[in-house]
């Protein structure tokens, strides 16, 4: 089981508002939660970086918006990723019909409160009646019900907590998860460097991202991204302990990193599983069946590779979750612990047992 002190902390952060687009209080809930830690942390646009002593030691990378849905006139409200994506009308572009389909069945009847962007103050709270597209303007709109008074530009977040069911986590786990291990690490003397990306759910993360590496990267920029990484029910999921990745749509991962995660995993017996393998294997079984491939992913990481020009290079460490995109996304205990403890491993931080 994770420690009292990680579960204490994901319970505080998952807690925090930090709506893809809003998530400047998130941000200062971090400052003070690192800064008490010993890190020393800086802010740009979109960006909180937490060092240590040796910060090119080890650097990893998470990002820390989750989705809710953002006020857009008088009592009426988008979901804040495509808002934030600037995607004006989501027909004939990238979000597929079966993606708003998704997204209008995931959240009804969902709590949720209107927060202060900056600050998180509380604004309110209501409950997701419905949502659908409209014809006229070809975008998601959700009727809710008790937030009447919420002028336009307001985020509007889940009513999260942490749960501990059957030896799993659940909560909105993409990707607080990770902020709180990052966190975590600085409570074992972590000397490296921690990121804290804002917007990758609307696919903006790495922009912020590779900005700081071209200020300020040195000649090895090896980045380790962590995040969550969905299955289609639990027992898929518990199949492995830990999901790494060669590649994604986007761009083919450092080869080395990959092998080296790969090492660690056998030297200290946790399982794994490369998802790009899991993803061919089960295409080429809808192949046999005469249904569409599923795609590979986009991730943050795959992103930054393929547009820094060989600046930035790296992997990812990711925990196997079900229930993505939920307020009910869940992760076994023992795969959290494992991550936490590879995560120490890279980092070269002891691992203790209880």
């Amino acid at each position: 089981m994770p420690s009292d002190h990680f579960i204490d902390l994901l319970k505080l952060l998952i807690r925090a508002p930090s709506v893809v687009g809003a998530e400047h209080s998130f941000f200062r809930v971090l400052q003070r939660e690192l800064e008490e830690r010993g890190a020393k942390v800086t802010w740009y646009e979109g960006l909180l970086v937490a060092q240590g002593s040796d910060p090119f030691s080890t650097m990893f990378s998470a990002h820390i918006d989750r989705h809710g849905l953002v006020c857009t006139g008088p009592n009426e409200f988008q979901y804040a990723a495509f808002v934030s994506a600037n995607r004006t009308d989501l027909l004939n572009n990238s979000v597929s019909e079966e993606l708003m389909t998704k997204v209008t069945e995931r959240f009804n009847h969902e709590e949720v409160y209107a927060y202060e962007p900056w600050s998180g103050m509380y604004c309110g709270k209501g409950i997701i009646n419905s949502a659908y597209v409209c014809e006229f303007r070809n975008n998601l709109i959700f009727e809710t019900k008790g937030l009447e008074s919420v002028v336009a530009g307001t985020p509007i977040a889940f009513n999260d907590q942490l749960h501990q069911v059957d030896n799993r986590l659940e909560g909105q786990l993409d990707n607080v998860i990770s902020a709180a291990a990052l966190v975590h690490l600085f409570d074992h003397g972590f000397k490296g460097t921690a990121f804290f990306t804002a917007q990758e759910e609307s696919g903006k993360s790495w922009r912020y991202l590779l900005e700081w590496f071209r200020r300020f990267g040195g000649s090895t920029n090896r980045l380790f991204v962590v995040d969550t990484s969905p299955y289609p029910n639990v027992e898929a999921a518990n199949q492995q302990l830990l999901v790494l990745r060669e590649k994604d749509a986007n761009a083919t991962f450092n080869q080395e990193s990959t092998q080296l995660l790969e090492s660690l995993c056998v030297e200290n017996k946790i399982s794994y599983q490369y998802k790009n393998r899991y993803v061919a294997e089960e295409n080429a079984k809808r192949a046999e069946q005469g249904l569409p491939p599923t795609s590979l992913g986009s991730t943050e990481l795959g992103r930054i590779i393929a547009a820094s020009n060989g600046l930035v290079d790296g992997t990812t460490i990711q925990i196997p979750t079900i229930g993505y995109h939920t307020m009910h996304e869940s992760a076994s205990v023992a795969s959290v612990d494992a991550f936490i403890d590879m995560l120490k491993i890279v980092a070269n931080i002891e691992v203790t047992t209880t």
